[in-house]
């Protein structure tokens, strides 16, 4: 960590009262996620982003899926009871969550929208997501990111 650089991310889960540790890395926004978990050491199973959605609704949707995975659109909008679910463009992303593209939490968020986590991260002891800036991430137990973000698991991928 660079100094005792706090990112909103870290200022959550220390308000929550949730274990974590943060790493951090040279950043690059336009590094793939694989590249990230080689920089963490980290098998990239572990590794997730974050990724926003809109529904057919009109309404937002966060989903937290592994970095080498695609999300299936299909069954995302299954997840969030939508006939259908679009990626936002790139230039909505820092006004709707105070976040850029490449730092991307789905911890505090400007605002709280519906959240789905892979199925697959609950059998998992830690991973790790974006701690809300890029070069940073945090990890932690799958179960205390559903406690702070309230988000639901579903088969996303």
């Amino acid at each position: 960590m660079k100094g005792n650089e706090k990112t909103n991310v870290m200022r959550v889960l220390n308000a929550k009262k949730k274990e974590y540790k943060s790493h951090s890395y040279t950043p690059d926004a336009t590094m793939p996620g694989t590249q990230i978990a080689a920089l963490l050491g980290e098998d990239p199973r572990l590794v997730y982003k974050t990724l926003v959605t809109q529904g057919k609704s009109g309404a937002y949707y966060v989903f937290v899926v592994p970095v080498e995975a695609e999300l299936d659109l299909k069954k995302a909008a299954k997840a969030a009871g939508e006939k259908s679910i679009s990626m936002i463009k790139q230039k909505e992303l820092l006004p709707l969550t105070g976040y850029v593209h490449g730092g991307c939490s789905p911890i505090g968020m400007k605002k709280a929208f519906p959240t789905f986590l892979h199925a697959d991260a609950a059998d998992n002891e830690k991973i790790f997501v974006s701690a809300g800036k890029v070069g940073f991430q945090v990890e932690l137990a799958p179960k205390d990111l559903m406690d702070v973000t309230g988000c639901k698991t579903a088969d996303i991928v």
